[in-house]
């Protein structure tokens, strides 16, 4: 299935039914008075997160989605049947906005969260709603209310705890396939990853956190460059960074640390906040280095990027190095969410004993 994360949709709600001008009919009545119902409504227009979806390409090839009109009311004080509703799946992520002025409506962050995209108009009223003492047999309705219709634009953010960036050939995919259930592509070539790939971490039974693989990001990507700058909003909703750097380009007159260094400055160029995020810097293909060389190598690559993070040594092939780091990135996650869960409320059924005087001896 192609990856989609960007799509335009125009929606738009049912009408309400008009109302109804009827008069009672029935022999031995005369006057009957009047009995014409309202209208129905018409149908809402949802949408609801689906955790089986990973794509918005279903968005792509159906544009228009329109729900039913209200019906019309009817004579003998029947109104009309409210138009049917129409639910539209997306992915968990998706953020809902304006497409004219930007404007950001909702955001699907729960599996099975629900939330009203447009509103169907209320029917409108029938000739028995304007009866009164003094006007029994009223000729007046109304006709229903018009419907929602807004055009809005789909963005889809993963949602990961971890996000993995770096250079073309770094070895992020096969990073992502050592740790996790993801088999994305892999080749000998750069860009072999054309789109995001999500793998489960487990750590333990009950413990688990969720990492992104990201197309490779080259020098100018901020600006248009290269495929990674299509991704790089995926990385926005990320707790934590692993910056994978390739200790064994097959180049030898490649400047790793150059490298390493566009990759921080196209982040900083996109956005601030991505830039401020946790990173920690994962030199990769050690394996393909002479272990008498190992620990010089490394030194001076921290030294000469001037990096003050945490750093982690490793091997994604072997996969030498990558317990001890899935360990700490699930400490780290751990850690933040408990920071953003914010302190615990006491439970009012529990008395602080802390707090209370000494009780006297008897």
């Amino acid at each position: 299935m192609k990856f989609v994360d960007e799509a335009y949709i125009d929606i738009m709600a049912g009408d309400g039914g008009a109302g109804c001008v009827s008069f009672r009919h029935e022999k031995y009545k005369e006057f009957g008075g009047p009995n014409g119902g309202d209208g129905g409504r018409g149908g809402h227009v949802f949408a609801v997160a689906d955790s089986n979806l990973n794509t918005l390409v279903d968005f792509r090839f159906s544009r228009r989605h329109e729900a039913r009109r209200g019906q019309h009311g009817m004579g003998s004080d029947m109104f009309g049947a409210a138009g049917d509703d129409i639910t539209l799946k997306m992915p968990v992520g998706t953020i809902i906005s304006d497409a004219e002025t930007g404007e950001v409506l909702f955001e699907l962050l729960k599996p099975g969260e629900t939330i009203t995209l447009a509103k169907g108009g209320d029917g409108g009223f029938g000739n028995m709603r304007f009866k009164s003492a003094i006007n029994r047999a009223p000729r007046q309705k109304t006709p229903g209310w018009p419907g929602e219709k807004k055009n809005l634009k789909l963005e889809l953010k993963v949602l990961a705890d971890a996000g993995l960036l770096g250079m073309p050939n770094a070895g992020k995919s096969t990073f992502i396939t050592a740790v996790s259930n993801a088999r994305p592509r892999i080749a000998d070539y750069p860009f072999t990853t054309l789109h995001p790939n999500l793998g489960v971490v487990r750590i333990a039974p009950e413990q688990s956190f969720v990492v992104a693989d990201l197309p490779g990001l080259i020098e100018g990507a901020a600006e248009g460059a290269g495929l990674g700058h299509l991704f790089l909003r995926h990385l926005q909703r990320t707790r934590l960074l692993l910056h994978i750097v390739d200790m064994a380009p097959f180049d030898d007159s490649v400047d790793t640390v150059a490298q390493a260094r566009a990759i921080v400055q196209e982040l900083k160029k996109y956005d601030q906040a991505l830039y401020e995020k946790p990173r920690w810097l994962v030199l990769n293909k050690l394996d393909m280095v002479p272990l008498e060389q190992r620990a010089a190598l490394v030194k001076d690559f921290v030294k000469r990027l001037k990096f003050k993070g945490p750093v982690f040594e490793i091997s994604a092939l072997t996969r030498e190095g990558c317990e001890p780091l899935v360990q700490a990135v699930y400490r780290h996650i751990q850690a933040q969410q408990l920071v953003e869960a914010g302190p615990v409320a006491p439970d009012p059924r529990f008395v602080d004993i802390s707090d209370l005087p000494d009780l006297p001896e008897v």
